[in-house]
């Protein structure tokens, strides 16, 4: 029977960022689920509210996405497991994979400004509110905005900072 040697002790870095991983992916992955069918009922309202050529486009698109999502979040919790296990291959699909989630809530950020705008000016247009209310409420829609891509922002650093200290060299050694 071939014998291990673990070189560095077993960090609680390690060991918070694999639990918090696979409860917040579990979630995400459960949430996909719901807005899959959250989107067919929603899709058909967005494409008659005069969005964009290309956000129309990308809309048309969302239920992959949707699925996309879930196989990531299956992804994320097999290779946080593997982190548990100090499995080395866990850490470097990890690394990846978070590297995709940035990436995708940094585009995102975009699709959500497009596709926010569109939606508030359309309804504010139908609404029959006064010039006032009007202004009152998309100064609303721009602080929620504003506050939504701070959040994105701060999620994205903090997901860069879990990348860098899985590639320190402590943890490196821990997964030798």
């Amino acid at each position: 029977m071939p014998q291990t040697l673990n070189v560095g002790s077993r960090s609680a870095f390690v060991t918070a960022t694999a639990w918090v991983v696979i409860v917040l992916a579990l979630l995400a992955g459960a949430a996909a689920l719901v807005e899959r069918a959250e989107l067919a009922s929603l899709l058909p309202g967005w494409r008659q509210a005069g969005l964009p050529a290309f956000t129309s486009l990308l809309l048309q698109y969302l239920p992959w996405v949707m699925a996309v999502v879930g196989v990531l979040s299956v992804l994320l919790v097999a290779c946080s497991v593997g982190l548990l296990l100090r499995l080395e291959w866990a850490r470097r699909v990890f690394i990846g994979a978070i590297g995709v989630v940035i990436a995708a809530n940094l585009l995102g950020l975009w699709l959500q400004h497009e596709v926010v705008q569109v939606l508030v000016r359309s309804a504010l247009s139908r609404s029959g509110l006064p010039a006032a209310a009007v202004n009152l409420f998309g100064g609303f829609a721009a602080a929620t905005q504003v506050m939504a891509v701070l959040v994105t922002l701060l999620a994205c650093a903090l997901l860069g900072w879990v990348i860098r200290g899985l590639m320190s060299e402590p943890v490196r050694q821990e997964f030798a």
